[in-house]
Formats: C-alpha cells, sequence, structure tokens
C-alpha cells in the first residue's frame, strides 16, 4: 500500500450503487473506504451504520474500511462495525466518558483506534493514551456535512501533531478531513498529514483515476 493513504469518502458517493461506487474508486487507485458515521445527534446529519459496512465486504470489497463515527454514546456500536468489517475505527473525544477504555475496546474488538479532533478541539486528550492509537484524524472542517471548504488553521495543527507523533517514535497516521483538493492536497501533506479522506472533491469528478492520479502527482511534489 502507499505510503500516502487517499481514502475517498463514501458520504459523498451515488448510495444506489455504493457497491459498484466503492469498485470503481478503489480501481481508479484509492487505498482505503472512509465512512463517516452521524447519528442526527453528536453531529447534524444522520448517515450510515454497520449494515452498510457488511454490505461491502459481502460484496467483495477487500481494502480497509475507515470508521468515522460522529455518534454519542459511541462504545455501544464498536462491537457491531468491528463484526461488519470495518479494519480502522475514530471516534471523537467528547463522544467518550472514557477515552481510554473505548480505545481499549476498539482494539479488542480486533480494529485499529484512532481519535478525532474538530477544529475547536484542543489535543491535550492525547497525553495519556498515545500508546493506544494507531490513527489521529483532523477535522478539516466542521463535521456533519460534505463539500464545505478546508479551514486554514488544520494546517497548524497538523504540524503540531506531526511533531506529537515523531517525537512519541509510535507508528501513528495522521488523516486529514474535509475540503481536501488537488490543489491544497500537496500543502496539506507538507504540513504533516499521510492519509486524506476526500469526499466530493474525488465522487464529483466524472473521472475518478485521473483526480486521484492529480493528487498523487501533487502528494509527490510535498517530497
Amino acid at each position: 500500500m502507499n505510503p500516502n493513504w487517499i481514502a475517498p469518502s463514501i458520504l459523498s458517493a451515488n448510495f444506489a450503487k455504493l457497491g459498484e461506487e466503492v469498485d470503481n474508486v478503489l480501481a481508479a487507485g484509492a487505498d482505503v473506504v472512509h465512512f463517516d458515521v452521524m447519528d442526527n445527534h453528536f453531529v447534524p446529519n444522520l448517515t450510515i451504520g454497520p449494515l452498510v459496512c457488511e454490505a461491502l465486504r459481502k460484496h467483495g470489497v477487500t481494502a480497509p474500511i475507515d470508521v468515522h463515527l460522529m455518534i454519542e454514546p459511541v462504545d455501544r456500536i464498536i462491537p457491531d462495525f468491528a463484526k461488519a468489517g470495518a479494519s480502522i475505527i475514530t471516534f471523537h473525544p467528547e463522544a467518550s466518558v472514557h477515552i481510554d477504555r473505548t480505545l481499549q475496546l476498539i482494539r479488542d474488538n480486533g480494529c485499529k483506534s484512532g481519535l478525532v479532533f474538530n477544529p475547536g478541539t484542543p489535543l491535550h486528550y492525547l497525553e495519556y493514551v498515545m500508546d493506544k492509537l494507531d490513527m489521529i484524524l483532523l477535522m478539516s472542517v466542521n463535521p456533519g456535512f460534505g463539500g464545505q471548504s478546508f479551514i486554514p488553521s488544520a494546517l497548524d495543527k497538523l504540524r503540531q501533531v506531526r511533531k506529537i507523533i515523531d517525537d512519541s517514535g509510535l507508528n501513528i497516521r495522521l488523516e486529514i478531513d474535509g475540503g481536501v483538493k488537488t490543489d491544497n492536497i500537496r500543502a496539506i501533506k507538507a504540513a504533516g498529514a499521510d492519509t486524506f479522506v476526500a469526499g466530493s472533491a474525488i465522487f464529483g469528478q466524472p473521472d475518478y483515476k485521473k483526480v486521484i492520479a492529480d493528487m498523487r502527482a501533487e502528494l509527490a511534489l510535498a517530497g
């Protein structure tokens, strides 16, 4: 797998033919399938649950499925997503009463675990749980809806988290989600990200292969 992961968010896909959409985007060079799970409580939108994850696995999708839980409370649904075929499960610290326990629950269910930080969420939640993290996801929009513009302050936050990861010596991926496009992905990579969620920037284009290739070319220029 590429060191830089491109993770199309199926939130922007055509749900009437989701299996075909996911097949096409993976054939076009994507690395990971990104799930945006919203409950109309923690965030103001309602999206998908474990059944969709299970359906894609039964359809034949073998790529990693990266599940971003924007739900509260979060613990109840983690085993269901693990059973449905999730590879990575991330959640927001505000959605868990016991963050360490929730991270351990994800790992106990056989998945990689991670924390998600909204634009206004401080990073202090990382302080005592770095050893339980496989992924840190920074939101570069406020969660709830696709198609929003990238919040520039996310670049400074990326640099901060990249330093925290590097100083820890741990193997933790740094993911960015929100407004990622071909024209800003190079700057995002330069700030420290290695996993790039893109929804409308990919699924909104007629040629998935071209847009992913263009993104890879920009990533290569970031060094």
